[in-house]
């Protein structure tokens, strides 16, 4: 298939961002190399692959990176569209809402993580 060739995820085992690629990868049924990332000592790949915002999730396909979650996973449903079910629906007042609801999902996520850490300073 075309669309294979090396695939590379950067990412952290517990960060909600990178376990949505990783399940968008797994529903595809796409095999990669995951590579686990170290963000207090980050790595020259994570460097060079995400040089604006030094963080993760990271796909590298074919040595081209693709970073943030959200196009990550609309890349691999376009990149591999015949392997697999869709991610996103085919309407596209349904994509819209499917986007909508992560974009809220991933605020509430970030507020969760960053409002404890306001009271810790």
């Amino acid at each position: 298939m075309a669309a294979e060739g090396s695939l590379k995820l950067l990412g952290l085992t517990v960060s909600p961002f990178v376990i949505r690629v990783r399940m968008a990868l797994q529903l595809k049924g796409i095999g990669y190399e995951y590579m686990e990332q170290d963000l207090f000592t980050k790595g020259e790949l994570l460097r060079k692959s995400n040089p604006v915002h030094m963080k993760v999730p990271v796909l590298i396909h074919d040595g081209k990176p693709i970073c943030e979650s959200l196009a990550i996973v609309q890349y691999v449903d376009e990149v591999w569209a015949a392997t697999g079910p869709s991610i996103l629906p085919a309407d596209p007042y349904d994509r819209a809402a499917a986007r909508f609801w992560a974009a809220y999902a991933d605020s509430k996520v970030l507020a969760c993580v960053l409002l404890p850490q306001l009271f810790l300073q």
